[in-house]
């Protein structure tokens, strides 16, 4: 995997939501969010740690180690359960090794891909991450789950997609390294929102027409009114809450938000390419990752996408790898779902 100084951590909750607590929370969850915004703003500023490389013994076989951290912050923790070793009854601990297991799956059966780096990397994750932490990141080396607070996040195993999501940063970084701020920080984003999504639908057996194109299912506490971090399909409706507040998403290009907040607001325009996605899927139809999904994988792997492109320099090469992947009318598919959301 390369390790640009450019690259950064990534995290799944985004800095606006924490700031959102932080100014109409409790005191306990103002202390939460603080305590994770300090920690995310921390990774942010350190650059990718270099993965070990442990190969897998064969192309096609995953190698997970799940650790226990024990509400500390000392990584990776306590090794608890290995590849093939069977449950040890901590709930988190098995979400944590199931879904890991299910995102190697998707890339190797979906796209012939062994591990994130395509050699076979080792996917370690550890769980129980500090106390009351409301964030999942993975750090170039592996994944860490925080348990969440229990009144805003419930624990962050829970959603396969953010697994997905997580995981398929490293994916981004081993093939394109986009840069991540403004418009290609957006891209790295809704790439790592497309794939969690296709690793949640190619789990559950699920077309296009039947997933539900939620980025966080379940992960917001009962009480909280929403239902994810963020929805693909209708960007800005994923939740509307007292406490959170309304999801910023903008669903098309005239919504664009122009910030210095968030690496340039690349957690909110997002949105924007992960609609394009939506709608591509949806108009080919059947399950997603077998067509409008391969193009977006043929394109992250495109030697010709840079590290700074832009929503339009994205949009222009899947049309290209949707024509020779496929045909006229994949790639007129393609074409007319950015032109839907503003990019062409």
């Amino acid at each position: 995997m390369s390790h640009s100084s450019a690259k950064r951590y990534n995290s799944v909750i985004p800095p606006y939501m924490l700031n959102r607590i932080i100014e109409h929370g409790s005191e306990p969850q103002r202390r939460c969010a603080k305590q994770t915004l300090v920690h995310v703003n921390t990774l942010m500023a350190q650059p990718y740690a270099k993965p070990q490389k442990i190969v897998t013994a064969k192309a096609g076989q995953v190698e997970r180690d799940i650790y226990d951290a024990k509400n500390t912050t000392q990584l990776p923790g306590e090794s608890v359960r290995k590849e093939g070793q069977a449950s040890n009854g901590d709930v988190a601990v098995d979400e944590a090794y199931d879904y890991l297991g299910v995102t190697y799956d998707f890339f190797w059966q979906a796209y012939k891909r062994n591990s994130l780096d395509g050699k076979g990397l080792a996917l370690p994750g550890t769980v129980h991450y500090d106390k009351g932490y409301q964030n999942a990141f993975w750090n170039g080396q592996q994944m860490v789950f925080g348990d969440g607070d229990g009144e805003i996040f419930n624990r962050f195993t829970i959603a396969i997609d953010v697994v997905g999501h997580e995981l398929s940063h490293g994916v981004t970084e081993s093939e394109a390294g986009l840069n991540y701020n403004g418009q290609s920080g957006a891209l790295n984003e809704s790439l790592s929102d497309v794939f969690g999504s296709l690793v949640k639908q190619f789990h559950l057996r699920q077309t296009a027409d039947k997933a539900d194109w939620i980025i966080g299912e379940g992960l917001l506490a009962k009480g909280i009114h929403g239902t994810g971090l963020r929805s693909m399909s209708h960007p800005g409706t994923a939740y509307d809450d007292p406490l959170l507040g309304k999801d910023p998403q903008p669903a098309d290009m005239k919504g664009y938000v122009n910030t210095r907040d968030d690496n340039g607001g690349v957690h909110i325009n997002s949105g924007i390419p992960n609609r394009a996605f939506y709608l591509a899927a949806t108009k080919l139809g059947g399950n997603a990752w077998e067509r409008a999904g391969y193009v977006w994988y043929d394109t992250v792997c495109d030697k010709s996408l840079s590290k700074d492109a832009d929503f339009v320099a994205f949009a222009q090469l899947t049309v290209k790898n949707a024509g020779k992947r496929f045909d006229d009318a994949v790639a007129q598919a393609v074409r007319e779902a950015w032109e839907q959301v503003g990019v062409m």
